[in-house]
């Protein structure tokens, strides 16, 4: 280990040592779920986004509020409904008779954390309007541009199986988000605790104990991780694979619509180099990819017809391309 990443890993520790007790803060009120908090924590310092699938009941929406509530940020809910405007989640402009004058009303959007709860329970047009909020992290409200806070944390909630009066992400939107979590059921020892917690008139609020500046720093440095070359071959092998699965020996094709996008590959190394961070490291290994495989591409992955009917997922595909693709 050279100098500079010996230096990098020592700078790592410091700030995986701030990350400690955030997670440790999560994790008074939520029970279990360690691999999803990670994945969370992972998103906010890559400064990605996260869409979190879950049935009803699984604490999507508190694990969420409750990691605003840790970092000292300012947060905002917008229940998507059928109903919904793109004006009620960016804003609109108003008229002021008194002045003869236009105002603008600023929407919910403008939170540094932000919850979409039940995304697709609202149509692809309202959808669409946190597309550019996403992506360039502004907002347009009739011609004039406004900036967003930082730092900038979308996390949209969705249920996978009640189908009524629901709309699929369009494909554009699916894109930007750096994690798609899957979030199951908890033990039964933790449905215990879940219990004895949340039936016995126990309240637990959690308090900020990291700063939204903290984390500035940390989305500051997180470039600064080293990626070898290896690294990064591995990385754009396994996005390749989903496109031109034939090429490594994996008879997928036929399974496969669209394989993922070029963002699969930047969101697969600044994820990567979160959990190197995480775990006090200054430079990535390939078992850093792998732990967040699966999250980055699941959602990237475009299916035919041929894989619904044959019951094939996203999930059982990038576990195949992670055993042929050869690792550094």
């Amino acid at each position: 280990m050279n100098e500079e990443i010996r230096s990098l890993t020592q700078e790592a520790k410091q700030y995986a040592d701030l990350l400690i007790p955030l997670r440790e803060e999560i994790s008074r009120v939520i029970v279990g779920q360690q691999e999803v908090i990670e994945r969370l924590i992972i998103s906010l310092i890559a400064d990605g986004h996260v869409l979190l699938e879950g049935v009803p009941g699984i604490a999507k929406t508190l694990i969420i509020k409750t990691l605003s509530q840790a970092v000292d940020a300012t947060f905002s809910r917008v229940q998507f409904t059928p109903d919904l405007l793109p004006a009620d989640i960016t804003g609109t402009k108003i008229f002021n008779q008194q002045s003869s004058s236009f105002s603008t009303v600023k929407g919910p959007i403008f939170s540094q954390f932000v919850l979409a709860d039940e995304i697709n329970r609202a149509p692809p047009k309202v959808q669409s309007a946190l597309l550019e909020a996403m992506q360039e992290r502004q907002v347009t409200i009739q011609g004039e541009t406004f900036l967003l806070p930082t730092p900038f944390f979308v996390l949209a909630t969705e249920n996978p199986i009640e189908h009524e009066g629901t709309y699929p992400l369009p494909e554009a939107q699916m894109d930007r988000f750096m994690f798609k979590i899957l979030m199951g059921y908890p033990s039964k020892k933790e449905e215990i605790i879940i219990l004895n917690r949340f039936t016995e008139g126990t309240e637990i609020s959690p308090k900020p104990v990291i700063s939204a500046q903290t984390i500035l720093s940390l989305q500051k440095f997180l470039p600064c991780i080293y990626a070898d070359m290896e690294i990064k071959n591995y990385v754009t092998g396994l996005v390749d694979a989903t496109r031109n699965p034939n090429q490594y020996s994996l008879p997928l094709s036929e399974y496969i619509a669209y394989g993922a996008s070029p963002r699969a590959a930047i969101f697969l190394i600044l994820g990567a180099k979160a959990h190197a961070l995480l775990h006090g490291r200054g430079y990535v290994i390939p078992e850093d990819v792998k732990a967040i495989a699966c999250d980055v591409m699941r959602h990237r992955i475009i299916l035919t017809y041929q894989a619904e009917a044959d019951l094939v997922t996203t999930d059982s595909i990038i576990s195949k391309i992670l055993q042929k693709v050869p690792v550094p």
